[in-house]
């Protein structure tokens, strides 16, 4: 009755399910390693998040670089404001507007920080300067959010240096803003939470960073793929029961129209 596992069409779906069960595992196998990369990144944002501010030498240096497991430590740095040096950065959309980012240097003894102020909405062109809030002056102490140098790999923004306004730039890469300042930068930069003495008015704050699922929609996808697994596996299942009820079911079908004609010949014979 199981013969026909053995024709062309049906090696073919053998070799569909063999194809699709590792295919299926590998797949969930990923996704279950995103989920832990994911779920980690945010336990680690939230520990950042929820410690105190420490001084920013603690975590930072001149020319030195912020590794990922310092993203968002709260930091604290006290300096002057450079406003002749400020920059905005393009395409930088907050609460569904269209925007930039205010930063400006602020020069410490040992150097300068980049100061991410806040966000300013985009002007009346693409053009236009939008209207920003001007630095304080004198001596300020800044808490925020410490970040690493941003690339084209970590904020998916492709990076040009012409062809842009003046005093724009698209990424917060203090290597590259430092070239042309006259004084070194700190490897990272930093979000702007607070301020004393506070600056009224002052660019719209950067809002904390969403954390998100943690990576639980990952984990969803898993479970999903390897459910796959299950649903392949049943279904080739119920196709052999299937196409096999459906031969036995021919093959009675034949026999039954065989004893048929046999009876009406026998029946015919007695007649005549």
């Amino acid at each position: 009755m199981y013969r026909f596992l053995l024709t062309r069409r049906w090696l073919g779906f053998h070799l569909l399910v063999l194809i699709l069960i590792p295919t299926f595992f590998f797949l969930g196998k990923w996704q279950l390693g995103r989920y832990e990369e994911r779920s980690a990144a945010s336990e680690r944002t939230t520990a950042n998040l929820s410690s105190a501010p420490v001084s920013l030498d603690r975590l930072d240096s001149i020319g030195g670089t912020v590794p990922d497991a310092l993203k968002y430590r709260p930091v604290t740095v006290t300096g002057a404001y450079d406003p002749s040096h400020e920059l905005l950065v393009r395409r930088r959309p907050q609460n569904g507007r269209v925007g930039f980012y205010v930063i400006t240097p602020l020069v410490t003894p040992q150097g300068a920080v980049l100061v991410n102020r806040g966000w300013v909405p985009a002007g009346a062109t693409a053009e236009s300067r939008p209207d920003v809030p001007a630095a304080p002056t004198g001596q300020v102490t800044v808490t925020g959010r410490l970040k690493p140098a941003e690339t084209e790999d970590t904020t998916g923004i492709r990076n040009r240096t012409s062809g842009l306004p003046a005093g724009q730039v698209l990424l917060v890469n203090p290597a590259d803003i430092g070239a042309a300042l006259p004084y070194r930068l700190y490897g990272g930069f930093v979000e702007l939470t607070g301020q004393q003495p506070a600056a009224d008015p002052a660019p719209e704050p950067v809002p904390a960073p969403d954390l998100g699922g943690g990576g639980g929609l990952n984990l969803a996808y898993s479970v999903q793929w390897w459910l796959f697994i299950g649903v392949a596996i049943g279904g080739w299942f119920l196709l052999i029961r299937r196409e096999a009820r459906d031969l036995a079911a021919a093959e009675a079908d034949d026999e039954a129209s065989g004893e048929g004609r046999e009876e009406d010949q026998t029946e015919v014979r007695s007649q005549s």
